[in-house]
């Protein structure tokens, strides 16, 4: 189905002015999240936006374990959130219709198996921004999007993100050595990357 111009043009203007069904999904879970005490963290694309690259993106991805998973859903499956399908991690929200990715911690990023690098506790890996909403520390981040762009050839868009979060944060070389080493050489491919810009 085709969609028109003024159709993407309103949908684009309601992202980046943070008043999409997204950005309202997200408010959505997020107070739900805090008022049972469940430790969460904002990541994927929207965490781009937030740390400065805006992009649109149609899911909203959460990091939180599987214990405070199944705790959510016990409570409130069927009351504004359903399953993807029946023991799917990932959820939507059924009144916003929004599709919800929950990355669990200790799973692999990009292609699932094992390697030095997984998906952090939350309720260590975060900082809240000014309203109070937990977003993955930029070094995880950055971290998990250069493992998940190393290890999936369909995920291109993981290791653009690291660019463009290089340039948008200004971040040195040397902020390599924050990050686990087996991401270290795809980070000064990017790195290097990140320096060069079009004049055009």
């Amino acid at each position: 189905m085709k969609t028109s111009l003024q159709s993407v043009l309103q949908s684009a203007d309601l992202f980046f002015m943070h008043q999409s069904p997204l950005h309202e999904a997200a408010r959505r879970i997020c107070k739900t999240l805090d008022d049972m005490a469940i430790p969460f963290a904002i990541a994927g694309a929207l965490a781009v936006n937030i740390y400065g690259h805006e992009r649109m993106t149609a899911d909203l991805d959460l990091l939180m374990s599987r214990d405070d998973l199944q705790r959510f859903k016990d409570e409130w499956l069927g009351r504004g959130w359903v399953e993807k399908f029946a023991g799917s991690k990932g959820m939507r929200d059924a009144i916003l219709n929004v599709p919800i990715d929950v990355l669990l911690v200790g799973d692999y990023p990009g292609d699932g198996l094992p390697k030095p690098v997984s998906f952090p506790d939350p309720s260590q890996s975060v900082i809240r921004i000014d309203d109070g909403t937990p977003v993955l520390k930029l070094r995880d981040l950055i971290e998990l999007k250069l493992a998940s762009g190393m290890t999936s050839p369909d995920r291109p868009r993981d290791l653009d993100d690291v660019i463009q979060l290089i340039r948008k944060n200004d971040l040195a070389r040397d902020f390599e050595a924050e990050l686990n080493p087996y991401v270290h050489e795809a980070w000064r491919r990017l790195w290097d990357a990140s320096r060069i810009r079009d004049d055009y």
